[in-house]
């Protein structure tokens, strides 16, 4: 017997009534490809988890149902773009749902490559390297002044700079920008940087 979570029967209970029978096809569905597959709730949806990971999860809406695999590009094939947050669209009723056969074949494939350790092959970013920070005029003006705050704050990864010109950027006040000045070039002057604080806990 398949583990149902109460908070599940409650989502799909709230559904529209064209929702619950999509719902509880799929749930069915998942459980019969899969039995081990234990039901949660994550980001305020039903989730199926198996093999310490995300199998899939469905979600009901004003007009349509989702469904979808967390490893939607290994499941369903490169080619196959995503709908939203579903894998098969937009579902409004359960002539929607792709067949059975198929259906459980499909969960059968994302409970193996959990088994497997498979993780979801990352999209990665080409980074754009962010420009070297710039020192606002007082801050540039007040390292002029101190050659061992200056000498910090020019050794210092672009990082730890940053840090230093946010925290001044970001007073709302005159005085209190005068401040953080007088204390970032006290600290700078003493080799430390903006969080040194807390660098020891």
């Amino acid at each position: 017997m398949p583990s149902h979570d109460p908070r599940i029967d409650a989502y799909i209970a709230n559904a529209a009534p064209f929702a619950q029978p999509i719902l509880e096809k799929l749930r069915a569905i998942v459980h019969e490809a899969c039995p081990g597959a234990e039901e949660t709730l994550k980001w305020s949806m039903p989730c199926f988890m198996h093999a310490g990971g995300i199998l899939c999860s469905m979600a009901a809406f004003k007009r349509h149902v989702s469904f979808g695999f967390w490893k939607h590009a290994l499941v369903m094939g490169e080619g196959v773009e995503r709908d939203g947050m579903g894998s098969f669209g937009k579902m409004a009723s359960t002539r929607d749902l792709p067949p059975k056969k198929e259906l459980l074949a499909l969960v059968a494939k994302a409970a193996r490559l959990n088994e497997q350790g498979v993780k979801t092959p990352g999209t990665r970013k080409a980074g754009t390297p962010k420009p070297p920070p710039v020192a606002p005029d007082d801050l540039a003006a007040a390292l002029n002044k101190n050659k061992a705050a200056a000498a910090t704050f020019k050794a210092f990864p672009p990082s730890h700079q940053r840090e230093y010109i946010q925290w001044l950027t970001e007073a709302k006040r005159g005085e209190t920008r005068a401040k953080r000045l007088a204390q970032a070039i006290e600290w700078l002057a003493e080799g430390k940087p903006r969080n040194w604080k807390y660098m020891n806990c």
